[in-house]
């Protein structure tokens, strides 16, 4: 039997322990026994309390593992996938982190082991479809909306947490990059303000966040964009706390403790992540469109988040494919290059399928 570290505890690494607890053997690694607590009790499962803010210990703690899961908040995420990877360990990694992950390839390469980043739902799976998608055309348009939202449009700008309010301050502040007419462009987050009509949802606005990530080195598609999905108004209330000085050095730790109260979702509370992937080109000279529409909501019978479910089993759903010796290439792999290996992404659609969660895939030939 597999024997799995995960690193992290919180919503999505408690999802990615629960998952993988059915067939492997895993160790879970949080600072907080609080979050260790809601996974202890499950068979195959033992617990460490360690405080992951020190990557020194990530060696001990990772040593005789076949395969290690990094669900670490984004801060620390390259400094642990970093040390994990010193560890000769086998890892994939879900941290949304700011540093370049393509940066420590040299050392995965040295190392001799495959790290997977960025293994989430968005990037993750939208970045995997995409990848699928050139084995089919020349990819000219790459459009990603995604989002994941409370059903009760009550809380601080009408939108729950489902990770680390860090995280998500985190994409409200970093410069989003975006392709346009084949050239990178940089603006700010929350920029480029829309309003979309995504079923079954209905109305919500859309806003520039970094999410395009290693899309912007590994594939040279001439337009690329990835929105931000929330309820209509939440941009202005965020741009409101930028201008009065809440994300400075000085009053962001106060700010997330504000908004990990006012954003934390009660266990079992409904909400949702939706995602349209749309990507247009030409296949044999012939301009075709494919599109990716996925809809989930919490899970009543386990109580996980649907974003939680979204993001973690994409992540075990692809250390299947590492511990059956499928992905064997040492390295850096984002998840496009997962994605353009034959079969790899109907094998994962396929994991998610069996779990309830559902990707729609559409077709259409375009005038010429």
């Amino acid at each position: 039997m597999a024997r799995v570290t995960v690193l992290g505890a919180g919503l999505v690494g408690r999802a990615i322990v629960y998952d993988l607890s059915r067939t492997c053997e895993v160790t879970a690694v949080d600072a907080s026994k609080a979050a260790l607590d809601h996974v202890a009790a499950l068979p195959r499962v033992r617990t460490i309390t360690a405080d992951l803010a020190e990557p020194e210990v990530v060696g001990d703690l990772v040593a005789g593992a076949d395969l290690v899961i990094s669900a670490v908040p984004g801060h620390l995420g390259y400094r642990i996938l970093a040390a994990i990877i010193q560890a000769s360990r086998s890892v994939v990694d879900i941290s949304f982190f700011p540093e370049d992950a393509l940066s420590l390839d040299a050392l995965a390469r040295e190392r001799g082991v495959p790290a997977i980043v960025d293994c989430g739902v968005a990037p993750g799976m939208s970045h995997m479809v995409a990848g699928a998608a050139t084995r089919e055309m020349a990819i000219e348009r790459y459009t990603c909306h995604v989002g994941g939202l409370p059903k009760a449009r009550t809380s601080f700008a009408e939108y729950k947490a489902p990770f680390s309010p860090r995280d998500v301050i985190e994409e409200y502040t970093r410069p989003a990059r975006f392709v346009s007419a084949g050239q990178v462009v940089t603006a700010p987050a929350l920029s480029d303000l829309e309003l979309v009509d995504i079923a079954p949802v209905g109305q919500l606005e859309a806003f520039n966040t970094d999410g395009l990530r290693t899309l912007i080195e590994t594939m040279k598609i001439p337009e690329m964009r990835e929105k931000t999905l929330r309820y209509p108004g939440h941009a202005a209330a965020i741009q409101s706390l930028k201008r009065e000085g809440a994300f400075s050095d000085e009053r962001i730790a106060k700010t997330c403790a504000w908004l990990f109260r006012e954003w934390a979702l009660v266990p079992g509370e409904p909400e949702f992540t939706v995602m349209r992937v749309s990507m247009s080109g030409r296949a044999d000279g012939v301009r075709q469109t494919i599109v990716y529409d996925l809809y989930d909501e919490t899970d009543p019978a386990t109580g996980l988040s649907s974003m939680a479910r979204t993001t973690g089993f994409t992540a075990t759903a692809t250390a299947h494919l590492l511990l059956e010796g499928r992905l064997t290439r040492p390295g850096i792999w984002p998840p496009e290059c997962i994605g353009m290996e034959p079969g790899a992404l109907d094998r994962i659609l396929a994991y998610q399928r069996e779990r309830g969660i559902e990707y729609r895939r559409t077709e259409r030939t375009d005038p010429a």
